[in-house]
């Protein structure tokens, strides 16, 4: 089982030091950030290693950072043959919100990454279905930006929170 420090170290040796950044001054589990455009590559990298094998995308998360006017995605990985974890965060500005698919790497990352647009704005280019999922086609806006404001009404009908 690998920690977080010989994990990014195994990373930046790959693909450079300057594209990772090791985060492990929070009460949270470390992350590494990986920049936007790195992201496929470095996902097929570990789930393709010897001694790395991360088989398993156990979450992606959308997160938004008004302060910075950002929006972000979490990715937790799993590998279950050498039973170590890794969480990975792409951010990048909240106008120009894309980043490249990892469906085709995780297949579960289809439902996910379609959550993340539906909810926070943020576009996978390369997914196979990049239509919203939890609201309908026509709904505006994306509900959990912190700075979202609940349409007054929605085909004519009043919309109450």
């Amino acid at each position: 089982m690998k920690t977080a420090e010989e994990l990014h170290r195994i990373l930046a040796e790959k693909f450079g030091e300057e594209l990772f950044e090791l985060k492990q001054d929070e009460p949270a589990a470390p992350w590494i950030i990986v920049k936007a455009e790195q992201i496929r590559e470095v996902s097929k990298f570990l789930r393709d290693e010897p001694g790395l094998r991360f088989d398993s995308l156990m979450c992606l998360s959308g997160v938004h950072y008004p302060k910075e006017n950002a929006l972000g995605v979490t990715y937790h990985l799993f590998s279950t043959s050498e039973k170590h974890k890794l969480t990975l965060k792409v951010i990048m500005p909240e106008e120009d919100a894309h980043l490249p698919t990892v469906e085709q790497i995780w297949k579960t990352a289809d439902w996910h990454e379609r959550e993340a647009y539906d909810m926070f704005g943020i576009r996978f280019d390369g997914h196979p279905d990049p239509r919203r999922i939890l609201c309908p086609d026509d709904w505006e806006g994306y509900p959990l930006r912190k700075d979202y404001r609940v349409q007054e009404f929605y085909r004519g009908m009043k919309v109450e929170y």
